[in-house]
C-alpha cells in the first residue's frame, strides 16, 4: 500500500507553549486558564486550568467524556471527598457523570490541571435548578471577555470549517 496523499498539510505544527503565553486570570472567580483548543462546532475544549484554593464549581452533568490530568495541587468532587486527585492523577469521566468540582481551602498554592472535554457541562444550583450550559462556545466567550479586560490576546487552536456544497 502506498503512502496516502496528505489530507491536512501544515506549514507549521499547531502547538501552544503555555509557558510562553499569558495566563488569563479569573475567567471565573479563582479560575485561571490557558486555552489550548476550542472547537465550538464539534464541542471539544482542551484547557490548562489553574484553580485557587477554595474554588467550588457548580454541580454539573457531562454530556460527553472528560480526560482530566492533575499537574499539581489537589482537588476532589464534593460527592467523592475521599477520592482526592493530586499531582500525577489521571481521571476518566464517562458521559452522564454528575458531580461538583472543589479545591480544598487548605491547599497551598494553585491546583494545575489539563483537561480534554467533549460536549458540555449542564450546570445546576444547590437546589438542582438549571443554571447554564458550559460548552466550548461559552468558554470561548467568557475567556475572550476576561482576556480583553486584561489586555491579553490569547493564542489557541481554533478549528474552522468552511461549509459549502460538495462538488458536482
Amino acid at each position: 500500500m502506498p503512502l496516502p496523499d496528505m489530507v491536512n498539510h501544515l506549514e507549521h505544527l499547531l502547538c501552544v507553549h503555555t509557558e510562553q503565553e499569558k495566563l488569563i486570570q479569573n475567567v471565573l472567580p479563582g479560575v485561571h486558564l490557558y486555552p489550548l483548543v476550542l472547537d465550538t462546532e464539534n464541542g471539544l475544549w482542551v484547557l490548562r486550568v489553574q484553580f485557587e484554593p477554595g474554588v467550588t464549581l457548580p454541580k454539573h452533568f457531562h454530556t460527553g467524556i472528560v480526560h482530566l490530568y492533575t499537574l499539581s495541587g489537589c482537588w476532589h468532587y464534593i460527592e467523592y471527598p475521599e477520592d482526592k486527585q493530586v499531582a500525577g492523577s489521571y481521571l476518566f469521566e464517562p458521559g452522564g457523570s454528575i458531580h461538583t468540582f472543589h479545591t480544598p481551602q487548605s491547599n497551598e498554592g494553585l491546583t494545575d490541571t489539563f483537561m480534554v472535554v467533549n460536549g458540555a457541562n449542564i450546570n445546576f444550583d444547590e437546589n438542582g435548578n438549571f443554571v447554564n450550559i458550559m460548552d466550548a462556545g461559552w468558554i470561548e466567550q467568557v475567556m475572550l471577555a476576561a482576556a480583553e479586560a486584561q489586555d491579553i490576546t490569547p493564542h489557541y487552536i481554533k478549528p474552522k470549517a468552511h461549509y459549502d456544497f460538495s462538488g458536482g
